[in-house]
C-alpha cells in the first residue's frame, strides 16, 4: 500500500500548530526547506508593489523628517514675520499681527502632513512585520538543518566507534592466532 505524502502546506500547518512531527514528516520538511530558498528581499518586494501615492508619502516623510526641512521652514517663518511685521507697512501687509493667515497655513500643512507621514509609517510597520516573518522562516530553516547535521554527526561518530571496535577486535584475533 502506497503511503500518502503530506503536502508542504500540511507540514507547515502542523509546524505552525506546534504539533510534533514524526521522523518522515521532519525529513520531508527538511528536504523542502533545504531545496528551496525561503529568504526574500522585503525591500525589493515592497518597492515593486508601491503605488504613486506610497512613493509620494515616503518622499514627504523623508523631507519633513530632516534637519533641512526644519531649518528651511524656520527661515520661512522668520521671513514671514519680518516681512509682515517690519518691512511691509499699513495696507501693504499680507498678514498683519497676530499672523492669522500664517496660522491657517501652518494648520493646513500640519493637517495634510500628519496623515501622509502616518501612511508611510504604517507601510514601514508592514515591511517590518514581513521582515520578522522572513527572519522566523530563515531561523527555522537553519535550526532544522543544524538538527539534521547534528543527527548525522552522531551517526558518523557511532559508526566510527563501531569501526574502531571492529578493527581492535580483529587486531586482537590476529595476535591470538599468531600465538
Amino acid at each position: 500500500m502506497m503511503e500518502k505524502r503530506k503536502t508542504k502546506k500540511e507540514i507547515v500547518k502542523m509546524l505552525l500548530k506546534n504539533n510534533e512531527l514524526d521522523e518522515k514528516d521532519e525529513e520531508e520538511l527538511l528536504d523542502l526547506l533545504v531545496d528551496q530558498p525561503i529568504s526574500i528581499d522585503i525591500d525589493k518586494q515592497e518597492e515593486a508593489k508601491m503605488t504613486f501615492g506610497d512613493k509620494v508619502a515616503d518622499k514627504v516623510s523623508e523631507i519633513a523628517g530632516s534637519w533641512g526641512f526644519i531649518l528651511g521652514f524656520s527661515l520661512f517663518l522668520i521671513f514671514w514675520i519680518v516681512l509682515n511685521g517690519i518691512i511691509l507697512t499699513g495696507n501693504n501687509r499680507i498678514d498683519s499681527y497676530p499672523f492669522i493667515l500664517l496660522n491657517l497655513l501652518l494648520s493646513c500643512i500640519a493637517a495634510l502632513q500628519a496623515p501622509i507621514i502616518m501612511m508611510s509609517q504604517n507601510r514601514q510597520a508592514e515591511k517590518d512585520s514581513l521582515r520578522n516573518q522572513n527572519d522566523y522562516r530563515t531561523d527555522l530553516k537553519s535550526e532544522l538543518i543544524l538538527e539534521e547535521l547534528h543527527h548525522k554527526m552522531e551517526l558518523l561518530l557511532k559508526n566510527q566507534r563501531k569501526i574502531i571496535s571492529c578493527l581492535e577486535n580483529n587486531g586482537e584475533e590476529k595476535i591470538n592466532e599468531e600465538k
